[in-house]
């Protein structure tokens, strides 16, 4: 793996703890409670937003012809998947092993 994607991918799981750190500073809740979640919705959209000629550009192309009557030539579906997404997976899954443990009772429930 590159050196620039390897950098890319650091700066994209640091960035996902400081998000995860202040969400669950703000619920009073513990880090890996809520690990999985932000990891999966990064994820999620990341993979959302960077790929293409997916529903939504069907839909803009079906509206475009409905309105003007002009056939438009379709795009093909691309999943771009790059480095981010890739942190982001990565961070996704190390949530949920951690949630996994935690509803399992391995790691112990918080004292408050």
């Amino acid at each position: 793996m590159r050196k620039k994607n390897m950098m890319i991918m650091m700066v994209t799981l640091v960035v996902e703890t400081i998000i995860t750190y202040c969400i669950a500073s703000f619920f009073s809740v513990r880090f890996i409670e809520v690990m999985f979640f932000v990891g999966f919705v990064i994820a999620g959209g990341i993979f959302y937003f960077l790929s293409s000629g997916g529903p939504m550009a069907r839909f803009n192309e079906v509206q475009v012809t409905a309105q003007t009557g002009i056939m438009q030539k379709s795009e093909h579906y691309i999943a771009k998947k790059g480095p981010i997404f890739f942190a982001s997976a990565l961070f996704c899954l190390i949530g949920l092993v951690f949630f996994l443990l935690l509803i399992a009772g391995i790691i112990p429930p918080s004292e408050m």
